[in-house]
Formats: structure tokens, sequence, C-alpha cells
């Protein structure tokens, strides 16, 4: 038997176990960014890191940084001459967005037509059980080093991510750092991502009266504070709903080229309703990842239960706001302020404010002797070449682990799909695609020893 079909004999060996044990960690509901969820996220940590403890590695506990979440560093050191690989997955997770509106409950993992479904199940628990069970399917003896990094808090955006990275620099310094938080373009072929798209927001409030006033009595020469805000929001897009911000950068990237979807295979997997048009223009792919996005998240006005005759004095948006790699984010944040701040009719009165953190984009350069493993490794396991991929959403931590250890060669995995719904109602996990992605990475570090 050749030496890669003993590693592939072992990956399928320890693959039930694996199951089981990532069973038992979606069963835990570790969402950190709700605070009735604390002790979950703990027990969460807590058992990931019983789990790394039983591969014999020479060190292993639970760190935290500037009380933020828990997270679990492990590490098996290096064989001599053999470099380290940073192997990094989270396990905190998402809200659920609704339990009701689950076809089965989101913390009791149910496996249908091949498919494990959970909240976690893809979105990372599976990034999780990917690392430990390629350690286990080398029996806890790596053939490079190997430090494991599981991180507590990427679902509230890595607050705290920038400390632990400082007070443990020497710990997860590493040749090649694999993060283990995406998809491929479907369950047969693998990915490496190459770009993400940043991310900020802003509160936008807009007032035209000291109080509410009687919309009889006073309507017509007054106008609505919130009236006066969709007009505002309104000015986003152009007719073809392009974004109309002027100064957002637009580029197009190689990896466009690579991955295409039909638009009837995008209209299908968004859920896009009969007769509702796309926005904006070029390739589906240029759209997602190259290109800005704007989208009103929310707005602050009566309930239309509660709704009453005045005209309101003032109204509040949520505005976010995705990055073409390449762009500044504090820079695009300042520029989607000013549009707001130019646009709002009738001298009514505009504030805004930053609501949550920003999110950089990224984009990396997969040449080197790590990308050509990786390519190599992930060709072999799945039966088909390996592309590159760009992704609409926005990871803040990858640049973060860039700019902390420029040295190192970073690969954007997963074993996520366009099925697995991550964030969503019903997310899933392919469990095919589960053991193929293990059976991957195990070849990635026996590729990274030769």
């Amino acid at each position: 038997m050749s030496e890669r079909n003993t590693i592939a004999a072992a990956v399928e060996a320890v693959i039930p176990g694996a199951r089981a044990d990532l069973e038992r960690l979606v069963r835990i509901p570790s969402i950190w960014a709700d605070p009735a969820h604390a002790a979950d996220t703990e027990a969460s940590a807590a058992a990931v890191a019983e789990l790394a403890g039983a591969l014999n590695p020479a060190s292993v506990r639970i760190i935290r940084a500037d009380g933020g979440a828990p997270a679990v560093l492990a590490h098996w050191p290096a064989p001599e001459g053999q470099p380290t690989v940073l192997l990094y997955a989270h396990h905190d997770v998402q809200p659920t967005g609704g339990d009701a509106l689950w076809t089965s409950p989101p913390f009791e993992p149910t496996e249908r037509n091949g498919r494990l479904y959970g909240r976690g199940a893809a979105d990372d628990k599976a990034g999780v059980m990917t690392h430990l069970a390629v350690l286990r399917a080398y029996d806890g003896r790596p053939p490079v080093g190997v430090t494991l990094f599981v991180e507590g808090e990427e679902e509230s955006g890595s607050p705290t991510l920038p400390a632990l990275l400082r007070e443990h620099s020497e710990e997860l310094a590493a040749d090649v750092i694999v993060i283990a938080d995406s998809a491929n373009p479907s369950v047969d072929v693998p990915a490496l991502t190459t770009s993400l798209r940043g991310l900020v927001d802003l509160v936008v409030e807009v007032s035209m009266l000291e109080s509410a006033v009687h919309s009889g009595v006073y309507g017509g020469p007054l106008g609505d504070a919130l009236t006066a805000l969709c007009h505002t929001l309104a000015s986003l897009h152009d007719e073809k709903g392009e974004v109309a911000v002027a100064g957002l950068r637009r580029n197009t990237g190689t990896d466009a080229a690579t991955v295409e979807a039909s638009e009837a295979e995008f209209r299908a997997e968004a859920g896009v309703l009969d007769g509702v048009d796309l926005l904006g223009s070029g390739t589906i792919a240029e759209r997602i990842w190259h290109a800005p996005a704007i989208a009103v998240l929310g707005i602050d006005a009566p309930a239309v239960a509660n709704a009453s005759n005045v005209l309101l004095p003032r109204a509040r948006a949520f505005v976010s706001l995705r990055l073409a790699p390449g762009e500044d984010a504090v820079a695009a944040r300042d520029t989607l302020a000013e549009h707001l701040r130019a646009h709002v009719p009738w001298g009514a009165h505009v504030e805004t404010a930053p609501a949550t953190g920003i999110a950089e984009p990224f984009s990396l350069d997969a040449r080197g002797g790590a990308y050509d493993a990786a390519r190599r490794a992930f060709a072999e396991a799945y039966g088909n070449a390996t592309v590159e991929t760009g992704i609409g959403g926005s990871i803040p931590f990858i640049a973060e682990f860039a700019r902390a250890f420029p040295g190192a060669a970073v690969l954007v995995t997963g074993v996520g799909d366009p099925a697995s719904r991550w964030h969503g109602i019903d997310e899933s996990l392919s469990l095919p695609m589960f053991t193929t992605g293990v059976r991957a990475e195990a070849f990635l570090l026996d590729e990274l020893r030769r």
C-alpha cells in the first residue's frame, strides 16, 4: 500500500469518531455574542481542549485576553528540519435566527440526505473537527509541527484576537497558517480562498421636527423624517441597482475567472422570487467578490401595527457597506457618510455614526511552495483541480494573522459548500465532503513534510 493510501485509510478509520464528536460539539450552543450563552461557550472550549488533549500534545490550555472568549491552544513540536503549521478554526457559533424556523432543532444534529444539520455543523465546528481528525489519523504524531488554535469569538468579530496574537506570538508563530473557515464552490471541487470583501457600517439619523405633530393639521407644508430618510437611502443605488456612492473601489480579481455560477444556480441558491431583478453589472462572481455592496439592515420607526397619524420627528437606519479588496475601510466609511449627508432632502438634519467595528478587505497572492503543496494535496483528495475563489463576506481575523505573521503562507480553506447556509436557517454540512476535506488536509501535512 502506498504512503498516500495508508494516510487515506487512516482518515477513513477516524471519521466515525470525528462525526460523533462533531455532533457532541454541535449540541453545545456556544453563542458567545449572547451573554446568556457565556457558560455554553466555556463548555465548548473545554470540550475542544479535552479532545485535543487526548492526542498527546506537548501542551494544551485555554487562553483568553482582555476578558474575551475562551480559545484553545495546543502544540505538537516539529520533527527536526520540518516546518510548523498553525491550524485555525473557531468553536463559537451564530444565533439561530429563530429555533422554530428550523426543520430540525438547531442544536440537535440531524442527518438528512447525506448532510448533517445543526448550528455550527459547517461554521465552524466542522473546521475544528477537520483539524482534530487529521491529528487522529496521524495518531497524534503529525509529520510536521502543528499548533492548533481554536478561537471562541469569531462570530463576534474577533475583538480580542489582536491581543491574543500579541500575547502568544511565539507560541503561534508558524511557517504555514491553515484557516479552516471558508467554503468550496461545490462538494467535489476544492478551493483556496484568495480574496474577501471588507465591511463597515453606519447608523444614519434624520431629524426634521422637535417632536411629533398631527399629520392632518401640519401635513403638506411639513414633511416627516421617515420619508426624508427613505429618500436618502434610495440615493445609495441607481436605477439598475449599481452602488451610486462615488469614490468606492471596484476591481476585477483573477479568481473571478476560475469559478462562475450560472444566474439560474445563483437564483436558486439564494431563493430569489420569480421576476425579481439582480442588481448591478458584470459576472455574478465579480459582483460578489470584487464590487461594493450596500444594504439597509434595519430602520428605527414605528411598526405598522403601532402607527398613528403623526409626522415623525426623526428616524434612523443601519446601513451596511461591503468593500472590494484593496479598499481602505476607514476612507470608505467616511465616503459613505459624506454621501448620506449630501443626499438628505428638504434641509433635514442628519447625523451619522459608526455602528460596529471595521473589517478590512483582504487579498493574497497564492504563489509559493505552500500554495503549490495545497493545490496538489487538495486535487488528489477531491479528484478535481483546486480553484481560487473570492468570498463576498468578511473574515476580519485573516488580515490580523497576515499582519502578525507576515512571513507565513496563509491558506484559507474549509468544508462548507453553497448548500451549507452559513449563518442561516438549516445550516448543514455535506458528510461526504467532510471526509474528503479531512483527507485533503492530511495530504497537505504530508506534502509540507516533503
